[in-house]
């Protein structure tokens, strides 16, 4: 009760305006990200993208000092979130807040860039109504409407007829499930079924073998990254499903570095849509890679690609405020913002701030000793279609 009274007190002190101890020459980023439980890679993957960039262009932006302070949210935990978000911004007085790899923090986090007027940026999480929680968020991951429903109409247009979706029960499946079937249905495909399975330590079995008993053209899979991937391909195998017998579609992570090393060569001819994979052939990426591998020993990944963006993102913002670190300055820096990535091209819509960029089709093929994820077909420019449809 006495923290509650105390953040809330703090709140009402920092809503009424900046003191003038707040005119410092640091700039601080409070990173909140889960570094230990079942999604403690995934932050570390994506805080690991943040340090790159620092790395490569320094820890001072227009004559400020950078300064990161992380916190631990320990996995999906948007209480936790809330708090940490409060604490970063009443008593280590942060200027912004980044991070966030999980869609139920980052909503309850976007509560206090709002209440706060602190410039957010989402460098992972995937829900697509995220950025109407703050007006003073932008988010430089991804959006699954942005992916699926691309990914539905190209299935749709690929020539497959019926499909059984299998996402996991939590916000980004949900979103995933809808966005496919929608564009799925739209373009002149049928859905002959779907489930959903608990997020938190599935077994996937039984799941998997519902979809096997309604006998679809194709299986449309959805779960998150992690550890996840590797064991529903694990599942897919054990009840015979392999592309050989049944097109397999899926969002990018199913076809992970560790679910491709996991299910070998049971892999080859799975297709998914995605925004980034390590092997994305262009001359910025091959660096970033290798430079991502002399700092870390290993492959970037979807989330090191969202938090190094975020950290350009925000690095461009305060060249463009001259320093200012206000909410409302920042946010109107980022609305509109383009850049060149690893990944490709890519902005920042600037009506719903949220990215615009490219979704790559790749299938998972044999190349040398391994199998990996080779794009052959793209679509470009994809802004996110759920906040298209909203009302203006």
């Amino acid at each position: 009760m006495l923290r509650a009274m105390t953040l809330c007190l703090g709140f009402l002190a920092l809503l009424a305006g900046p003191t003038s101890g707040q005119a410092q020459q640091t700039i601080k980023i409070g990173v909140i990200l889960p570094f230990s439980g079942q999604f403690a890679d995934t932050g570390v993957q994506l805080d690991d993208g943040i340090k790159l960039y620092m790395q490569q262009h320094g820890d001072m932006v227009a004559g400020k000092k950078i300064e990161v302070i992380r916190k631990d949210v320990g996995g999906i935990a948007p209480e936790v979130a809330k708090r940490l978000a409060q604490e970063l911004v009443v008593r280590d007085n942060v200027d912004i807040l980044a991070g966030f790899a999980l869609t139920p923090n980052a909503l309850a986090a976007a509560e206090v860039s709002a209440q706060a007027k602190k410039f957010m940026v989402v460098m992972n999480a995937a829900t697509s109504i995220i950025t109407t929680k703050s007006p003073y968020l932008a988010r430089t991951s991804v959006t699954v409407p942005q992916i699926d429903e691309a990914f539905g109409n190209w299935v749709a247009k690929s020539g497959v007829k019926t499909v059984y979706t299998l996402v996991s029960d939590y916000g980004p499946g949900l979103d995933a499930e809808a966005s496919f079937q929608r564009a799925f249905e739209a373009a002149g495909g049928k859905v002959v079924g779907s489930v959903r399975v608990p997020v938190a330590n599935p077994d996937f079995s039984a799941f998997v073998q519902r979809a096997k008993d309604a006998n679809p053209e194709g299986i449309f899979i959805f779960v998150p990254g992690g550890t996840q991937p590797a064991a529903i391909g694990k599942a897919l195998a054990s009840r015979g499903i392999t592309p050989k017998d049944t097109k397999i579609f899926g969002q990018g992570e199913i076809t992970s570095e560790d679910a491709l090393k996991s299910m070998g060569d049971d892999a080859v001819g799975i297709v998914t849509a995605f925004h980034y994979d390590y092997n994305h052939n262009s001359p910025m990426n091959r660096e970033f890679v290798a430079a991502y591998n002399k700092a870390f020993g290993r492959n970037p990944d979807i989330y090191s690609i969202g938090g190094y963006d975020g950290m350009r993102l925000i690095y461009a913002a305060l060249e463009k405020t001259g320093g200012k670190a206000d909410g409302q300055d920042l946010i109107d820096a980022a609305k509109g913002m383009t850049w060149e990535s690893p990944r490709g091209p890519m902005s920042i819509d600037p009506e719903t701030r949220d990215v615009v960029q490219t979704v790559y089709i790749r299938r998972a093929e044999k190349v040398g000793e391994h199998v990996a994820n080779v794009e052959f077909d793209k679509v470009e420019n994809v802004k996110d279609p759920v906040k298209s449809r909203m009302p203006k």
